[in-house]
């Protein structure tokens, strides 16, 4: 955690994935993100993966650093005190997150009748108004026919939500975005942004859609060729698998020093009529690239291969499953500054990350583990509020709260 935004607040309203990472990104920054839920949970309270207990780790991962305010959100009263949280006043507040349906006494109109600077985010599905999960969007954009073996045609989705992810940090730069305006023209505004719009974004980022405007081509499967440049699995003769990769002209000189095949690469250029030294080309002669890379690596130790590709500034990676990088690898332990142990109530203490970037001018602070639900329920009625202790016992009295 690192406090470079220490003072700003937000109010989260939120499930599932990239309106809490969202979230949980600005919190780990120190943000102060007040999360409010149903009494009880919301409806990713307890979603996999969780504990013996039925406790969920999902949902304490994404909620790291923010603060838990529980209310009955079908009573009249509790919608009031959601609202009066949102658009509390302060320079540093009146910002609300949400890929809730931003519609009735949560819409932008309605919250902004109580403070007319408010920002408003919110994450939906699509741009028509219906919903969407990642698996959805990545059906729609055309990835899971590019994934996967040469020799299958059947649709790869990929475990990584990435346009989940992609949003949630696409929402928490909106936010600060909107913040900065408001800070140099003291207007409010709503954002929108949808999962499936960050998808189509990215695809055309990358060159997929120009490269079917322009080229009238569709990239097929490669496998785990690597698209464009040189790079594949390989298997060392005592059965461990790496990725090695040459994409720069000096990684490519330093795989051929590693693994002594420079002459056998000169060869097949005068065979083949082309300088392998152009990207382009060794991708085009990858078949016969990977031949000389695989007898070397068939016949040589993973220790040795090792040695070797670090020896000479080579870009490569050992595969590993979740258990071997916890257990053998030093970038996932406190020897990393990103990483701490955390005690997780009712979880168990474990490793968690902070954010992956370093500022400065701000020193690292170990991450904060997310609150129990309605932990800090009184301390926000008290505090931000500015409720008494007699009304706040009657919240309590009336089940309008819990905490």
């Amino acid at each position: 955690m690192q406090n470079i935004l220490n003072g700003l607040r937000i109010v989260e309203g939120s499930a599932f994935i990239a309106a809490p990472m969202c979230g949980m990104t600005l919190a780990q920054l120190g943000a102060d993100v007040i999360r409010f839920d149903n009494l009880g949970g919301g409806i990713d309270y307890h979603r996999w993966p969780v504990t013996k207990n039925n406790t969920s780790i999902y949902w304490a991962d994404l909620n790291k650093g923010k603060r838990s305010f529980a209310v009955d959100l079908k009573s009249e009263r509790g919608r009031e005190l959601v609202t009066q949280l949102i658009t509390a006043p302060g320079d540093d507040a009146g910002i609300f997150s949400t890929n809730l349906p931003a519609k009735g006494w949560l819409s932008y109109e309605s919250l902004k009748a109580h403070r007319a600077d408010l920002i408003l985010l919110s994450i939906v599905g699509d741009r028509h108004g219906g919903s969407a999960l990642d698996y959805t969007v990545n059906a729609k954009v055309g990835y899971p026919d590019m994934t996967g073996p040469v020799d299958d045609d059947r649709p790869v989705n990929h475990v990584f939500p990435a346009w989940d992810n992609i949003t949630a940090y696409m929402a928490a730069l909106s936010i600060l975005a909107a913040e900065r305006h408001r800070r140099s023209t003291g207007a409010g505004q709503k954002v929108e942004l949808t999962l499936a719009d960050c998808a189509l974004a990215t695809m055309g980022h990358l060159g997929f859609i120009g490269d079917y405007t322009i080229n009238n081509t569709t990239r097929p499967r490669y496998g785990n060729d690597l698209y464009g440049a040189m790079g594949r699995d390989f298997m060392s003769v005592d059965g461990k698998r790496m990725m090695i990769i040459a994409v720069s002209p000096k990684q490519w000189e330093g795989l051929q020093n590693a693994g002594g095949f420079a002459d056998e690469i000169r060869a097949l250029e005068s065979k083949l009529g082309i300088s392998l030294d152009s990207e382009g080309n060794r991708f085009t002669a990858r078949g016969e690239i990977f031949e000389i890379i695989a007898r070397w690596t068939q016949a040589t130790t993973f220790s040795a291969i090792e040695k070797a590709l670090s020896a000479n500034g080579c870009c490569w990676g050992p595969y590993q499953t979740v258990r071997e990088m916890l257990e053998n690898d030093i970038d996932a332990t406190t020897d990393n500054p990103i990483f701490s142990r955390v005690r997780q109530p009712d979880i168990g203490e474990y490793l968690v990350p902070g954010q992956p970037m370093t500022f400065s001018a701000c020193e690292r602070q170990p991450a904060v583990p997310a609150p129990r639900l309605g932990q800090h329920t009184d301390e926000i009625l008290a505090d931000l509020l500015g409720l008494s202790d007699a009304q706040i016992g009657k919240l309590h009295d009336d089940g309008v709260v819990a905490g």
